[in-house]
């Protein structure tokens, strides 16, 4: 009879401990959704941009129903011409951006006075920067993981990253010519006595180490500093990228561009007709479409590889 009592005892002991494990791990669920269910509607849902590369970042994570403002530089992709404007990159309406409501407004450090300004009117920011390579990745990976896209930029950082190491193992070994990367100047006009270019420790410094080539430039205290056209001359690169993105809006040729260099006989980009023209608009934002200007940049320099 003690015995029975004993099972049944034990019998409901062990009822009651399942329902308390059950309950409890309910309630550990419980919890947990809706932890998840917070850290979701902490995500922003109308974010505004101030930069082009931000902005093709937020639609590369799959952010760009959130994009409600961008400024009038931010050409890419498509989708965004029905994205409302909210002025230049240093003079933006704050009145534009307040009304658009934003939770989160995505600057760069170079922002410094209109982040203040922001800050004044209680809107909420996020600062990012973009000078070098490894400053666009870990934007990336800054973005996905305020915006809730962390697999997404993981996946996008992996993906940049493959390409960089095949390009970098491809180039290691060859011969490395010196290169002039032009970024501004005034093109159509045969003038070379003001041409910005490329100096040390910058993107796209960067960007010629690891498509095989030396940046012929060799300044480090000024980013982009202004050659003449003797001091083009003495510098005599192997190699000159021209970057003109807004060419057709100026009503220029390619040709006629890499034509104007032939004023330059004695340098030995000019006289083994090694001057290109990059006219992508890409090539001139330092976004996640970097890897495009990278693999381009290879391929120019290195044409004796059989590039897949």
């Amino acid at each position: 009879m003690r015995t029975i009592i004993h099972k049944k005892k034990y019998s409901l002991l062990l009822k009651t401990l399942l329902i308390l494990q059950v309950v409890l791990l309910w309630n550990i669920q419980e919890k947990d959704s809706t932890a998840a269910q917070k850290q979701s509607d902490s995500y922003p849902e109308r974010i505004i941009s101030m930069s082009p590369g931000v902005t093709e970042t937020l639609f590369a994570l799959g952010l760009g129903d959130n994009v409600v403002g961008i400024t009038r530089y931010c050409t890419y992709p498509p989708e965004i011409e029905k994205i409302s404007k909210v002025g230049g990159f240093y003079d933006p309406s704050y009145e534009t951006i307040v009304s658009l409501k934003p939770d989160l407004v995505i600057l760069l450090t170079s922002h410094k006075s209109i982040e203040k300004n922001l800050e004044k009117l209680g809107l909420k920011i996020l600062t990012v920067q973009n000078n070098e390579i490894e400053d666009i990745l870990d934007s990336i990976t800054t973005i996905g993981n305020f915006c809730g896209t962390e697999k997404k930029a993981a996946e996008l950082i992996k993906n940049i990253k493959k390409r960089i190491r095949i390009i970098k193992n491809i180039t290691s070994d060859l011969s490395r010519p010196k290169v002039l990367i032009s970024v501004d100047r005034n093109a159509g006009t045969q003038l070379f006595n003001e041409v910005y270019v490329a100096g040390k420790n910058i993107f796209y410094d960067r960007l010629i180490t690891l498509a095989g080539g030396k940046n012929v430039c060799d300044s480090r205290n000024i980013r982009y500093p202004v050659l003449s056209g003797e001091g083009i001359i003495r510098l005599n690169p192997d190699v000159i990228i021209d970057i003109v993105p807004d060419y057709r809006e100026k009503g220029l040729e390619i040709k006629n561009i890499i034509a104007e260099w032939d004023s330059f006989s004695s340098i030995e980009a000019v006289k083994n007709k090694r001057v290109y023209v990059f006219d992508n608009p890409y090539t001139a934002i330092p976004g996640p479409r970097f890897i495009l200007t990278l693999e381009a940049l290879a391929k120019t320099l290195h044409p004796e590889v059989k590039w897949k």
